[in-house]
């Protein structure tokens, strides 16, 4: 039975203080017996798109790059499995806002980019990010199926079936919601992913005030049943842990039989781009 550990911090001004401490909770974590640590949104970092600034270009690395790489020393010391997402520079020009997986080894299973990129009066990051282009992976890990979304994706059912049917059985989803409206919305949409497609979703959310946004922290464990398993204050740093059974997965697919009963010839409409209303 896996134990998955979330880091629920705050960011200063300072990346390195930043990487250090989340570096630390990973540490932590191994300690308390996690097997699977979670950070969140473009960790090392305040999250910057609150404003439009070129001069936050100079944050982004490849992968691997110099954070990355700290990621697998700590992740192969303490023999855990670390996501790790971060501002990725895959070429001068182009960006992505990704997540990293990195095994009990310290070897890069791979990443996720961010598909969805929202612009709004208060996250700008379609200036930032480009939408992510390398699909919807999972990743098998010496602790279960692993895949990822990130943030504003949550909103996008689509992604998060096809996570599903690729055998996922653990979500990793890092955000940084802050607004009140998200507030609302957050925990019934995550509760809502785990029900649908049936695994665990755990999502770890920032804290702290960030210039004109209040993060909420709440991070938490989702079961595939929709129980609540573990959550985080919501106004400080926590370490979140929480076991997954993930034998239950079988229990719970063959009492709700979502995937037998999946009508996908019927879904043509969600593959065209403007499909009216019928």
């Amino acid at each position: 039975m896996p134990r998955v550990a979330l880091v629920q911090m705050a960011c200063g001004e300072e990346s390195e203080a930043n990487v250090q401490r989340a570096l630390d909770y990973v540490k932590m974590a191994a300690g308390e017996g996690a097997n699977i640590v979670a950070l969140q949104e473009v960790f090392p970092h305040r999250f910057f798109p609150q404003h439009m600034d070129k001069k936050f270009f100079a944050l982004a690395e490849p992968v691997p790059g110099p954070t990355i790489d700290r990621v697998r020393r700590a992740a192969r010391e303490h023999g855990v499995v670390v996501m790790a997402p971060i501002f990725e520079r895959e070429v001068e020009g182009v960006y992505y806002n990704t997540a990293v997986l990195i095994d009990e080894r310290g070897e890069i299973l791979g990443k996720y980019r961010k598909h969805h990129i929202p612009f709004s009066d208060h996250f700008m990051e379609k200036f930032y990010f480009k939408p992510g282009n390398l699909g919807f992976p999972v990743f098998q890990t010496s602790f279960g199926r692993i895949g990822m979304y990130i943030c504003y994706d949550r909103h996008f059912p689509e992604g998060a079936r096809i996570l599903g049917l690729r055998g996922a059985q653990i979500v990793l989803i890092p955000v940084a919601s802050s607004r009140p409206v998200a507030r609302e919305a957050y925990e019934i949409e995550l509760r809502a992913l785990a029900i649908a497609n049936q695994y665990f979703v755990c999502a770890v959310n920032r804290v702290g005030r960030e210039d004109d946004s209040l993060y909420f922290g709440n991070s938490l464990v989702v079961d595939p049943q929709g129980r609540i398993l573990a959550q985080a204050n919501g106004e400080r740093d926590e370490l979140l842990l929480a076991d997954l059974d993930l034998d239950r997965l079988a229990e719970v697919r063959d009492h709700w039989l979502f995937y037998r009963d999946r009508r996908p010839e019927a879904y043509g409409p969600l593959a065209e781009p403007d499909p009216g209303r019928a």
